[in-house]
């Protein structure tokens, strides 16, 4: 969400359209000092609902200098401090937006570790939730998928406008000899494999347990076939090895030779460390069960990369219209599907679908299209100072 933020603020830059931050931050962080944004950090907000006392009268003083407002997420006191702001300021108070990402998503009142979070939603929305998703002037989506899924969970929803304004992501660095070395210093034996690449949190949400299980029968299959068979290697990189889940994928892996062969590790990669690792890479992989926008899905696009997903991954119709994706069920059934096909690919097949990754980025999630929609739908063109985000 933060780099939501971030894109939106640099994207409109060039329209001149100002946008300023505020955010429950601290003020002496050392991103907030380095950020070339202007951000109006008030300080950490106290709890699971991030209550800050300093925002709501930040808010009542400054919401009329601005002529758009837009809230990112959803369920936390800065939604609640900004409706109850504008209520106070009455008629002189900017229209504001709600940008969910996701957060109005079936998903999480249906996932089985969240019963108690789902009986707390449906509480909040009766009280708090509900009067601002409908009092906004819009919601604002990522994609028609999020628009339709958001009109399931909750009642009464009764949004004044309903904007698909998607959303852009930066373009990566140039691939360069320099980033490679790098990458294939730190991991000498994927110079010369092919590989997989999976870069994301690893979480119960993302598949990765099934991932590892279906991949274990492609390596089986392939060998049974012919043992001296190329088999592409499987990289598992993001954060959260250290979780209960993380360590039961560990040892998913470790009760497997052939998996621990074929499967590394690296941990989380950031800076060219991850574009190296998706411009190395066959293919992206992501088997989520859950997804609202996936931007490490859009920046695999980006780099050329086709992408093995689930149908579950908001965006899975435009990459898929664009040829550019493998889409199966969120199964083990589903996942092992993706792996099957793209295993069992011809080369020139994989080839095309290479360029039409980089068509589909350019045409559906770049940051120029993306700002356009969101000028139009916000009405941003005649606008002094343009939105603050929330």
């Amino acid at each position: 969400m933060s780099q939501a933020v971030r894109t939106l603020v640099r994207g409109l830059q060039p329209e001149n359209i100002a946008n300023e931050v505020v955010t429950l931050d601290d003020a002496n962080s050392s991103y907030i000092k380095a950020s070339p944004m202007v951000i109006h950090a008030l300080g950490k907000g106290s709890g699971p609902w991030c209550y800050n006392e300093a925002l709501y009268p930040w808010l009542v003083t400054h919401l009329p200098n601005y002529d758009r407002i837009i809230v990112h997420g959803l369920w936390q006191y800065p939604g609640y401090a900004l409706y109850k702001a504008v209520k106070k300021i009455g008629t002189s108070a900017p229209d504001y937006f709600v940008m969910p990402h996701g957060m109005l998503d079936p998903y999480f009142q249906k996932a089985s570790g969240r019963r108690l979070k789902a009986l707390r939603n449906v509480i909040y929305w009766k009280f708090i939730e509900r009067k601002i998703v409908n009092g906004a002037a819009g919601l604002m989506f990522t994609c028609q998928e999020e628009q339709r899924l958001a009109r399931i969970p909750f009642s009464p929803y009764r949004p004044q406008k309903e904007l698909v304004v998607g959303m852009g992501v930066d373009q990566p660095p140039l691939k360069s000899l320099e980033m490679m070395e790098l990458f294939y210093t730190c991991y000498p034996e994927l110079r010369s494999n092919k590989y997989l690449l999976f870069l994301s949190r690893i979480h119960e949400k993302k598949g990765v347990d099934m991932l590892v299980e279906c991949y274990g029968e492609i390596i089986r299959q392939m060998l049974e076939i012919n043992p001296h068979v190329e088999v592409p290697r499987l990289i598992i990189a993001g954060p959260g090895l250290e979780t209960a889940y993380g360590r039961q994928i560990l040892r998913q892996v470790d009760a497997s030779p052939a998996l621990k062969s074929y499967v590394l590790f690296p941990g989380m990669l950031s800076g060219d460390m991850k574009w190296a690792a998706y411009y190395g890479a066959e293919a992206f992989v992501l088997p989520s069960h859950q997804e609202n926008f996936g931007i490490a899905v859009v920046e695999a696009l980006a780099c050329g990369k086709p992408v093995l997903i689930s149908n579950q991954v908001n965006i899975y119709k435009e990459i898929a219209q664009s040829k550019a994706a493998v889409v199966a069920d969120d199964s083990p059934r589903g996942t092992f599907k993706l792996l099957k096909y793209w295993t069992t690919l011809p080369a020139s097949a994989k080839e095309t679908m290479q360029r039409n990754a980089r068509l589909a980025y350019e045409r559906h999630f770049a940051v120029e299209p993306a700002m356009e929609q969101t000028i139009k739908l916000l009405k941003l063109k005649d606008t002094k100072y343009g939105p603050v985000t929330a």
